[in-house]
This record gives structure tokens, C-alpha cells and sequence, in this order.
């Protein structure tokens, strides 16, 4: 059952929408592995709720990281609401688990193609459990008492690939 709004956030519509490329994008890494030339730069909120990293590397990045997906990654798994990958750092495989809410960017380099984001740290109620249907759940608790704010156009022409 959908939930009664007062009002669209078109905003949190387009901020979802946009996050479901992430999702769809690594699920096409999942099942073929990266095609051609593309790879991907995932920076992401390491203090995010459901976000799972080694304590070395929490200690090391203690705010974002950025992490680069291109030759050397495995078992990536996409789930709804977050992935995981076993990553090497010095030489140490270590998986990490990332909420797609916690993403601040996203880019394949290749393709001259990136996205911005800004999570929100809410309840953990944002941080769904990966048995829910949705694949990147909105933040609607505390974006519902905010007062709307100016539309904000945002231009993909420049991250077009020209042909």
C-alpha cells in the first residue's frame, strides 16, 4: 500500500530514479562483467547506516571512500537496497557492503557519464531490509516535514557519449 503524501517530492522522485541507474549498471557488471572499456568510481558515505567495511579501513577513511571498479574486483553482489564486492587493499581482499542511499557519487569515466548524490542520514528505516521490492528506498520521513524548495533542472546532455 503506498503511503499518503501531502505533496510530490519531485526531488526524492528523480534522486530515486537516479539511483536505480547505479543499481541497474552494477547489475549488468553482476551478471557479464564490465563491457568494453567501461569501469565505475562509487564514493560513498563510510558512517552510513548498513554500510559494512573492515575496521582498518573505517579507521582509514572515517567519512567517504571511493572505490574503483574496473580489472581486480570479485564476487560482486547486487541486492536491492545495497551491493557488496571483495575488493584488494594491499594486497588483503576485503568485502564491503554499500547502501545505494549512501552514495554520494557515481561515475563510469568511460562513458563520460557520473551522478551526484546527498544522503541523508535518517532513521534506520531508510536502510531496508534487501527482501523489500524497492530498489532504492526514498527518504521520506524526514524529507516529508521539509518545506519544498526551487526545481532544480539538471542536463545530462554533457554526460552524453557524441557519436
Amino acid at each position: 500500500m503506498v503511503k499518503y503524501v501531502e505533496e510530490i517530492n519531485y526531488d526524492e522522485l528523480v534522486e530515486k530514479s537516479l539511483r536505480n541507474v547505479v543499481y541497474y549498471a552494477l547489475k549488468i557488471a553482476e551478471e557479464q562483467g564490465l563491457p568494453g572499456e567501461n569501469h565505475f568510481y562509487i564514493t560513498f558515505r563510510t558512517d552510513f547506516p548498513g554500510t559494512k567495511i573492515s575496521k582498518n579501513l573505517k579507521i582509514q577513511y572515517p567519512e567517504t571512500m571511493t572505490i574503483v571498479l574496473q580489472n581486480q574486483f570479485k564476487n560482486l553482489e547486487v541486492r536491492h537496497n545495497s551491493f557488496s564486492v571483495d575488493l584488494s587493499f594491499g594486497g588483503i581482499s576485503q568485502t564491503i557492503t554499500v547502501p545505494y542511499d549512501g552514495i554520494t557519487y557515481f561515475a563510469d569515466p568511460y562513458a563520460k557519464f557520473g551522478l551526484s548524490f546527498t544522503p541523508e542520514q535518517d532513521n534506520d528505516d531508510d536502510v531496508a531490509d534487501d527482501s523489500s521490492v524497492n530498489i532504492a528506498s526514498p527518504h521520506t520521513s524526514s524529507n516529508a516535514a521539509q518545506k519544498p524548495t526551487a526545481a532544480q533542472v539538471i542536463s545530462i546532455d554533457s554526460y552524453r557519449r557524441k557519436q
